[in-house]
């Protein structure tokens, strides 16, 4: 089974660390694990987008994501083509600070959560990224929020490292503010009461 994750924003807001941070937990549940990061020519501002492959198996072909299981939005601008991707059914976790428009799409289920003023109330706007996987995690079960702190224990760079407990701070944030789906789960129950993810 394949999860295919689009993650969309602008540049700045943390897109490529989320994708990374994501993988990395993964992969450290034993998942096997594909990302591809693209972004635009601006340092700040521009579009910049990562497609990430999650699975309970060998990942054969490369992360070239044609439709997705889920999308998690930053910022409108650039959003439109990874919304496109997502297959009916899928999952929209918005950071609905900065939407002020409906989705035009009806066939998803959209997630809206205020990311930047979750970031801000953890200590910074700029950990909004780590409250919308704190938000994933709960509410999907990719993958488990400890997974994700170690996660970001790798991709924080040593010149970052006074910047842990923020991102740890956003991530429970998210965590705290979002409710688990039952038929949002990205992995199927095993056991016959109360499972556990394989």
């Amino acid at each position: 089974m394949e999860r295919e994750i689009l993650v969309t924003g602008i540049g700045g807001q943390g897109v490529q660390l989320a994708a990374n941070v994501l993988a990395h937990a993964a992969l450290a549940e034993g998942r096997d694990v594909q990302l591809f990061g693209s972004y635009g020519g601006m340092m700040r501002g521009g579009n910049t987008d990562a497609e990430l492959v999650v699975a309970d198996a060998r990942i054969e072909a490369p992360p070239t994501v044609g439709s997705a299981w889920a999308v998690m939005a930053m910022h409108p601008d650039y959003a439109k083509p990874a919304l496109a991707r997502l297959r009916p059914g899928g999952l929209v976790f918005r950071n609905s600070d900065l939407w002020d428009a409906e989705m035009e799409r009806t066939d998803v289920d959209v997630v809206d959560v205020p990311a930047a003023a979750l970031a801000a109330d953890a200590g910074n706007v700029m950990v909004a990224s780590m409250v919308m996987l704190g938000v994933l995690s709960t509410v999907t079960d990719l993958v488990g929020l400890d997974s994700l702190r170690a996660g970001v224990r790798a991709c924080v760079p040593s010149y970052r490292r006074q910047h842990l407990e923020l991102n740890d701070r956003a991530l429970q944030a998210g965590a705290a503010a979002a409710a688990p789906r039952p038929a949002c789960l990205a992995w199927p129950l095993v056991g016959a009461s109360g499972g556990q993810r394989r």
